[in-house]
C-alpha cells in the first residue's frame, strides 16, 4: 500500500509512501489518499487531519512514468487538490514538496514544515504549467511577486521564507513536523467542530469564484502548452538528463 492512515485521538494522519518514487502519485495513491480523506470527512468521531509524507521527501507530483490516475469523485486530482472541506487538513512537510507536492500542500488548511523542507514549482523548466492548483491558488497563498518568481523560474523556496512570508503556519525541527502538526491538530479540538466546519465552510464559499476562473485559466494554459512542442521537448531533457532546446513562441 502507498498510503496508509493512522488515528490519533480525534485527529487522522495519512501518509504518502512511495519513498522509492520520493512519493510521486500514481493512480493507486490518488485513490488510498481519496479513500482515506472520504473515511476522515465520513467519520463524525474524526476533526482533524494531518496528510504528510516520508521522513525524507513529502511529494514530488506526478509519477511522469506510471501518470496520476483519473480526478477522484470527492478529491479531484491526486484524491485531494479539489476537495470541499467540512474539517481542518494539515500538510506536514518533510524535505522536498515539488510540483503536485507543493499544489497538494496548497490545498490543505494549515502546513507545518521541517526547518529542512523547501517547495517547488518546476514545471515551465519542463515546458508544462503547473496544473494542479498552483496557478490559482499561489497568489492566494504568496505574495504576488513570490507566486510569479516560483511559477516563472521553478526556483526553491525553503521553508523557513516560506514561514516568513506566511505560507508555513509553524516550523518543526526536522523529523518533527508531523508531531507538531498533530500538536497544531489538538489545539483545533479544543474549538467547537460545528464551529470550525461553519468557519471552513464560509471561507471556502468567499473562494468558489475565484477558483472557478482559475481552474478555467489553468485548462487554457494546458490546452497552449498541449498545442506546440515544448512539452515533449521538456519531458525528453528530464528523461535525458539533457538542456532543454525550447521552441521560438514568435
Amino acid at each position: 500500500m502507498s498510503v496508509s492512515a493512522e488515528r490519533h485521538d480525534r485527529v487522522l494522519v495519512v501518509r504518502i509512501e512511495r519513498p522509492e518514487k520520493r512519493n510521486a502519485i500514481d493512480a493507486a495513491t490518488a485513490r488510498g489518499i481519496d479513500d482515506a480523506l472520504n473515511g476522515f470527512q465520513d467519520d463524525p468521531d474524526l476533526w482533524a487531519a494531518v496528510l504528510t509524507g516520508t521522513p525524507e521527501v513529502f511529494c514530488a507530483g506526478t509519477d511522469i512514468v506510471a501518470g496520476p490516475g483519473e480526478p477522484t469523485p470527492r478529491g479531484g486530482p491526486y484524491g485531494v487538490i479539489r476537495r470541499r472541506h467540512t474539517k481542518p487538513l494539515i500538510a506536514a512537510v518533510e524535505g522536498l514538496a515539488l510540483g503536485g507536492g507543493f499544489e497538494i500542500a496548497m490545498s490543505c488548511d494549515l502546513v507545518v514544515a521541517a526547518s529542512s523542507a523547501s517547495f517547488g514549482l518546476p514545471e515551465t523548466q519542463r515546458g508544462l504549467v503547473a496544473n494542479s492548483g498552483a496557478l490559482l491558488r499561489a497568489m492566494r497563498c504568496l505574495p504576488l511577486n513570490v507566486a510569479r518568481e516560483l511559477l516563472l523560474t521553478g526556483t526553491r523556496l525553503d521553508a523557513a521564507r516560506a514561514h516568513a512570508i506566511g505560507f508555513v503556519n509553524r516550523l518543526a525541527e526536522p523529523g518533527r513536523a508531523v508531531e507538531v502538526a498533530l500538536a497544531l491538530a489538538a489545539e483545533i479540538c479544543v474549538a467547537s467542530p460545528t464551529a470550525v466546519s461553519a468557519t471552513l465552510q464560509a471561507l471556502e464559499e468567499q473562494w468558489e469564484p475565484d477558483e472557478e476562473r482559475g481552474w478555467a485559466a489553468t485548462a487554457a494554459a494546458e490546452r497552449r502548452i498541449a498545442a506546440g512542442p515544448d512539452k515533449q521537448e521538456g519531458l525528453d531533457a528530464f528523461a535525458a538528463k539533457r538542456a532543454p532546446r525550447w521552441s521560438n513562441p514568435g
